[in-house]
This record gives C-alpha cells, sequence and structure tokens, in this order.
C-alpha cells in the first residue's frame, strides 16, 4: 500500500536523525496509464508508475535539500535514503541561516482518498476509438490516481490520493489547421465525449472552407473556457501573490492601490477542496478548502505562501500562486453563445500569451485552432491566426457582457517528470471590443 509505505520511510528518515536536525519531506508519485492516438489508431501506450521524493534537513535556521528516485521496495530506498540524509547532513555546515524559513511546527495530519470512479483504461480507449474511426485523431490519454504525500520530524503525516483522466486532442484538417479539444475529469462518461467530438466535427468541416482575414481592431468576441484558462492562468505570472503585491510587482497592483476593479460578476477562487491538488503544503501547512480572491469584481484577498507570510507577519493560505482555479458561472446558456455573439470572432484557443504592460494588466498574445469569424449568430470561415493586445480590465472589467451558466473543469496535461495536478473549473466570456492589432 503506497501510503503505508511512505509513512513507514518517514519513520525511517526520523530514526537517522542526529542532534536538533528537524526534516520535512515531500512524495509525488503515480500509477498512469497513457495512450498516444495518431490517426484515429493507438499508436504508443504503457504504464508509468513512479515515486519521487523530497527531503529538507533542517538544524536551527539552515535548510539542505535533495531528491531522490524511489522503487518501493524497501531495502533499497532505505540504503537510498540513508546516502541522502548523509549528504544532506555534510551541507548543513557551510550553509547560511535562512531569514525567511518558515515550517509548520504544529501537526496538522489530513488524508483525502478518493475511491477510483474510473473505468479500465482499455474501455475508454475502446470507446474512444469506435468515435474516431476513419478521422484523423491525434491526442494523449493520461489516465489513474496520483499519490502526493507529506511527512515531517514532529509526527505530521498528511495523504493525498484522487484518480482523475485527461484526454488532450485535436482533430487535424491540413497544414496549421487543426480543431482542438479536451475532456478531463474524475468520472468517465461516453455521451459527454461524443458530444465534444461532434462538436468538433462540426468545427473541422467550416475549416475546410477559405480562411479570412479581417482587420486589426475592436471585434465582439466569445472566449471558450479554454480560451479563457489562457487569460486567468496569466494571473499566476505575479497577479495574485501577496509578495508581488507587496513589492509593487503584481499585474494587479492597481486594484489593491487604486480600488480598481473588473466587471460585477467576476468572481474568482482557489477552490482547493473542489482540485486535484493536495491540501497541503511542500512546508507542512494546510491549505483553506477555499480562498476567495476575486468577489463582485473586487480583489478581496491574494495567495500568501509561508515564507511570504513571515516576512510580512501574515498567515498563508497557499503558495503565491493558483492551483485549483475556480471562477463563477454567469447566465448565459452555452446554447445561445453564438446568437448573443451575432457578428464577431469566436475564439476556441489562444497561445504565446505575455504581458505588453504589465503596469495595465495588459496581455498579449495569437489565437490558434479552430477561431471563426461569426455572423448574424452563425459560423461563416474559419479565421487566420491573428494578434491581441487587451487589457484584463477591459476583457473581464467594462466590456465583459456575459459568461456562461456552463462551466467546463480543465486538467493541466503537462507529463514532463510527472503529472500535473493543476485545475480550472471556468465558463466562456462574451466580451466586447476584443482588439486585434495583427
Amino acid at each position: 500500500m503506497m501510503q503505508q509505505w511512505f509513512y513507514d520511510l518517514a519513520d525511517e528518515i526520523t530514526a537517522r536523525l542526529k542532534g536538533d536536525e528537524q526534516f520535512t519531506c515531500w512524495l509525488g508519485a503515480e500509477s498512469s496509464d497513457f495512450v498516444r492516438f495518431n490517426h484515429g489508431l493507438i499508436r504508443q501506450s504503457g504504464h508509468v508508475q513512479q515515486r519521487y521524493l523530497g527531503l529538507k534537513l533542517i538544524s536551527g535556521e539552515r535548510q539542505a535539500q535533495g531528491d531522490v528516485t524511489l522503487s518501493g521496495v524497501r531495502e533499497e530506498d532505505s540504503a537510498l535514503i540513508e546516502r541522502l540524509v548523509n549528504e544532506l547532513r555534510a551541507q548543513l555546515p557551510d550553509l547560511p541561516d535562512d531569514p525567511h524559513l518558515m515550517l509548520s511546527a504544529e501537526v496538522q495530519s489530513s488524508e483525502r482518498i478518493v475511491a477510483s470512479a474510473l473505468p479500465a483504461t482499455q474501455d475508454i480507449v475502446d470507446e474512444v476509438l469506435g468515435s474516431v474511426a476513419g478521422h484523423d485523431f491525434v491526442g494523449i490519454l493520461a489516465s489513474g490516481p496520483v499519490y502526493r504525500g507529506f511527512a515531517n520530524s514532529w509526527g505530521q503525516r498528511n495523504w493525498h490520493e484522487v484518480a482523475s483522466f485527461n484526454l488532450d486532442w485535436s482533430l487535424y484538417h491540413a497544414a496549421d489547421k487543426a480543431v482542438k479539444s479536451s475532456y478531463a475529469g474524475f468520472t468517465w462518461d461516453g455521451a459527454v465525449f461524443r458530444n465534444k467530438f461532434a462538436e468538433a466535427c462540426r468545427q473541422l468541416a467550416i475549416l475546410q472552407r477559405p480562411a479570412v482575414t479581417i482587420p486589426p481592431g475592436p471585434y465582439r468576441a466569445f472566449l471558450t473556457p479554454a480560451a479563457l484558462s489562457e487569460i486567468v492562468g496569466m494571473l499566476n505570472w505575479g497577479g495574485v501573490s501577496e509578495k508581488a503585491l507587496r513589492t509593487k510587482q503584481s499585474p494587479l497592483l492597481r486594484m489593491r492601490d487604486e480600488g480598481l476593479s473588473l466587471h460585477p460578476s467576476m468572481s474568482l477562487a482557489e477552490n482547493t477542496a473542489g482540485g486535484l491538488a493536495p491540501s497541503f503544503q511542500a512546508e507542512g501547512f494546510i491549505k483553506p478548502p477555499r480562498v476567495s480572491l476575486i468577489e463582485g469584481g473586487r480583489l478581496v484577498d491574494s495567495m500568501i505562501s509561508p515564507r511570504t507570510a513571515r516576512e510580512y507577519s501574515l498567515a498563508t493560505n497557499g503558495d503565491e500562486s493558483l492551483a485549483s482555479i475556480e471562477m463563477a458561472a454567469g447566465a448565459l446558456p452555452q446554447a445561445d453563445a453564438l446568437a448573443a455573439l451575432d457578428t464577431g470572432v469566436w475564439i476556441s484557443n489562444l497561445w504565446y500569451l505575455n504581458y505588453s504592460d504589465r503596469v495595465s494588466c495588459r496581455l498579449t498574445g495569437m489565437t490558434r485552432f479552430a477561431s471563426f469569424r461569426v455572423e448574424h449568430g452563425e459560423i461563416v470561415a474559419p479565421l487566420n491566426v491573428m494578434r491581441f493586445d487587451e487589457s484584463l480590465y477591459r476583457m473581464l472589467g467594462e466590456n465583459l457582457l456575459a459568461l456562461t451558466q456552463e462551466r467546463e473543469l480543465l486538467i493541466d496535461s503537462s507529463s514532463y517528470g510527472q503529472r500535473g495536478t493543476d485545475s480550472a473549473l471556468l465558463p466562456g466570456a462574451l466580451i466586447e471590443d476584443f482588439r486585434f492589432v495583427l
């Protein structure tokens, strides 16, 4: 059992401590099935089981840290841990004191185990292959449980175990034309996937029409949840960070210092209780189930890491960025989005985002994949790649017309090193005067 193996390992580290030494350790593990698709067929499949341990050895205000890959075999892992502890112990005398070192000495053990509600990966794959036959379907499926654990020398033990799936895929047409979509969650529903695939097929047919280029300027635009996630995700570049706000580097600084606000329908939170990420931090502190950051368009809180908390005498509530984003839904039914857009641009995806004016929270980026020109509530042609340059204060402030009633759960599809646990629950957004510059 993975949990007991980790706890036994933590007890072994405790037994190896000398003098005033303390430790914290963090486990990142998974048992994942991966299936890669190409041309609507299986190109590659495999299973990955891995365990990474990060260990901090602390003496006074000094800390040394290192990482090790473990096998799950007790004798092998014990030898690796002994060597790592000795290496970190040898480093400690040469390290300076860390003035912002903040660790949780109060024992706050926790356990979250969500029993897997996923069907066998083979069943998911069979359903996907049955739906996509005859199409150039390209993508990757990741499925299975992820494990996170924390332990320290004060006796705290935390465990997080949740199974999820993420099918990240595209329907390819030609050249740079493709329809991108994803389906992720904790339970698989074949009907949801088939509906998503049918909508992608409808968009793929439109991609076969001649693409159009529109002049730069302001346009009414509808951003899907996937497109909106790229914009909201930029707030992790110091936007909601208390440290960045204190040092005047946050792009949302004017919301705190000058009272600028977004649209009254804009509410944003870090919803740890509803996400895939664990509720405990690498320093041992427990995250609140929910942190409201923007309410009714106004900035009401920020993300405060333990180091920032110590520096400014605050209470920590997480890291300096968002891991479980949740945006409040609106009143616009998704089925009415095209009609509400009327004439403008439908934006399915964005990429290459960056700040063009950080102080004004102005973003620039490019459309990607299937974006369309819409006239009188109907998609008429695919849109050639366009670059936008817009302020968040306009997009989600004065120019926000509506948010959809329906929201989509988007789970981080990255798997470099290990599967990501970030997630976002977002609506679509109808925006007036969305500015294209190229």
